[in-house]
């Protein structure tokens, strides 16, 4: 099978912000969530402010499939790097997340980290 038919979970998560938070908790992300995410081996696609509004925010993260998501996350969220790390200042600004997850092809992944504004 060629690699670029072979698809991948990724995962799209929009955050609803706090009214004017999101320029500190975009510093937040980029600093620290982020770099502590690759740290983990997830492979952050993109990231940063959305277009459509002041206090919306998406992380896209790709995994091989959904089982290996539901491990990753499960071990970086249980993780004392992330309880006792970044997690209270990340998680203050959010008012609300959704995630949707999907199979995408290599390239239709490589476009979205083309086009990521972070």
């Amino acid at each position: 099978m060629p690699a670029s038919s072979i698809k991948r979970a990724v995962e799209i998560r929009s955050y609803e912000l706090q009214p004017g938070t999101r320029e500190a908790f975009h510093a937040l992300m980029s600093d620290q969530a982020v770099p502590m995410l690759r740290r983990w081996n997830v492979d952050v696609v993109a990231y940063g402010p959305s277009g459509h509004d002041a206090d919306s925010y998406f992380l896209i993260r790709a995994y091989r499939d959904v089982a290996e998501r539901d491990a990753s996350q499960d071990a970086f969220y249980g993780s004392d790097e992330w309880r006792n790390g970044p997690r209270q200042a990340i998680l203050a600004p959010i008012r609300h997340y959704t995630s949707i997850v999907m199979s995408l092809d290599e390239a239709c992944i490589d476009a979205l980290r083309a086009a990521s504004p972070s």
